[in-house]
């Protein structure tokens, strides 16, 4: 249900409408969206629920894992350090929807990457970091200058990451050519001292906190598959794996 879902926001991200409009009039996509909203809703708070009394019972041994202090967190008799009910179901979407479908989209193109630049299968067992994503969002708090724009609070203001991952004013003229030796000296020496022009997993206090979950995650399936497997290319992203 969460990667339906993730499907249609992506389909829908740079969709306008006349603000208003859908209070009165709900596009296909956005009934079911909200239908899905719901039953996610529904799913994740069973879950939660028998986590709970399970904890409450002594009898759950998996208590320290991520739904077990997100419950945990739910219910703290600290008031200032207890979350709501709706951030809790809003990190669980976040783990179960951004947190498998970036990861995938790591791997297929990793993959992909070294299927078609076969010198580097050689040299590259290790790490190979790419865009997750295309786009990163932030939506102002309020009113702000930036540059010569004046943008106003609730603005939606998207980043291309794969703009920024393209510009040869960053990366010089072989911006196009896979060459990962560029980060032998690290980030800030590939991108002339512009390190923030590498932001693969956003930056700052709103760095993605799923970053070392999806490195470690994707290192070690990638390197199951060069372990075992030699990559060709085969109709566009599609690849066959050979065994070695």
């Amino acid at each position: 249900m969460v990667a339906r879902l993730t499907a249609i926001t992506v389909k829908n991200v740079y969709r306008l409408r006349f603000p208003g409009i859908s209070l009165i009039m709900k596009t296909k996509d956005e009934t079911e969206a909200r239908k899905l909203e719901n039953e996610i809703k529904t799913s994740i708070l069973d879950i939660v629920k028998k986590r709970k009394e399970n904890m409450d019972e002594g009898v759950d041994e998996s208590r320290s894992d991520y739904l077990g202090q997100l419950v945990k967190m739910a219910n703290n008799s600290n008031e200032g350090k207890r979350i709501t009910v709706e951030q809790m179901i809003d990190e669980l979407k976040t783990i179960y929807g951004a947190g498998h479908l970036t990861t995938t989209s790591l791997l297929l193109w990793t993959v992909f990457l070294l299927a078609i630049n076969q010198e580097w299968q050689d040299k590259l067992r290790e790490e190979v970091t790419i865009p997750p994503v295309l786009t990163v969002t932030r939506q102002g708090e309020r009113d702000i200058k930036l540059a010569n724009l004046n943008l106003p609070a609730g603005l939606n203001i998207f980043i291309s990451i794969l703009a920024l991952h393209h510009n040869s004013d960053i990366w010089g003229n072989d911006v196009y050519c896979f060459r990962t030796d560029k980060f032998t000296n690290g980030v800030a020496k590939a991108t002339k001292n512009n390190a923030s022009a590498f932001v693969p997993f956003g930056m700052g206090p709103r760095t993605c906190v799923g970053l070392n979950f999806t490195m470690n995650e994707a290192k070690i399936a990638l390197s199951m598959i060069l372990q075992r497997y030699r990559l060709t290319p085969k109709n566009g992203v599609q690849v066959i794996l050979h065994p070695i």
